[in-house]
């Protein structure tokens, strides 16, 4: 059996077409000279065609992420309607995981039941004004896994009035209790001194619709004990049903 040949390429295959052409005859020279433009041409095109429809594929998934509305969530209360825009681009983390439980209808019967407000305020070393909200508590046993926190920091988001986000204990705790936050609030930003650890809180949302809803709620009646002391709204807020606008 005869031995192959190896497959020349790059320099090695341009010096033995050079030397192919230099033993050609001059007309078979000029018809190898003219196929080469051709074929030339031909690559330049097509490698030009497929740049083309990469570029437009990008720019339009480009132009369909920036023009996909964003996710808004209604919450209806005993005392109006609060419309949540969720930033899942800046906090896609904490914003699937609330997402999930809106889906799941499991803050459908949960309640408000915190205001922090001056004179209901238990902390007064850094004061906070924030409304908070729970799931039913007949869904508490079907809670998801606690998250990973998205710190300000990395998200550039912050509490600014109207701000939603994720309540929690230690670092990577938080399940599905949140706050709408009443005034800026820096001190809940990453390195601020509301949490002791300095790590903040995970703003993933902000309210476009219903912020006096959300300071009616802050206004109502609070008691003397309860889970938040004097910041227990008392009766609390029911949540009827909260749902993807």
């Amino acid at each position: 059996m005869a031995s192959k040949q190896p497959l020349l390429t790059g320099p090695a295959a341009e010096a033995r077409l050079k030397t192919f052409i230099a033993k050609s005859s001059p007309a078979d020279q000029a018809r190898i000279r003219a196929a080469r433009r051709l074929l030339r041409r031909q690559l330049a095109g097509a490698c030009e065609m497929v740049l083309l429809v990469l570029i437009l594929a990008a720019s339009g998934a480009a132009a369909q992420g920036a023009t996909s509305p964003p996710v808004v969530v209604v919450f209806e209360t005993d005392k109006g309607s609060i419309e949540i825009e969720v930033d899942a681009q800046h906090a896609p983390v904490t914003a699937a995981n609330f997402l999930k439980y809106v889906d799941g209808r499991f803050y459908d019967g949960g309640v408000i039941n915190r205001a922090v407000r001056p004179d209901t305020t238990v902390r007064h070393d850094v004061e906070i004004q924030v409304i908070q909200f729970q799931i039913d508590r007949n869904r508490r046993r079907d809670e998801f896994p606690p998250i990973a926190l998205e710190r300000t920091s990395a998200t550039g988001l912050k509490h600014v009035d109207g701000a939603v986000s994720m309540a929690r204990n230690g670092p990577d705790t938080a399940t599905a209790s949140f706050s709408i936050v009443i005034g800026d609030q820096p001190e809940m930003d990453f390195a601020g001194k509301r949490n002791p650890d300095g790590q903040g809180f995970a703003v993933f949302g902000r309210v476009v619709r219903g912020m006096d809803v959300v300071k009616a709620i802050q206004a109502s009646p609070t008691g003397q004990s309860g889970p938040y002391r004097t910041e227990t709204l008392d009766p609390p807020i029911g949540v009827l049903k909260a749902y993807r606008k």
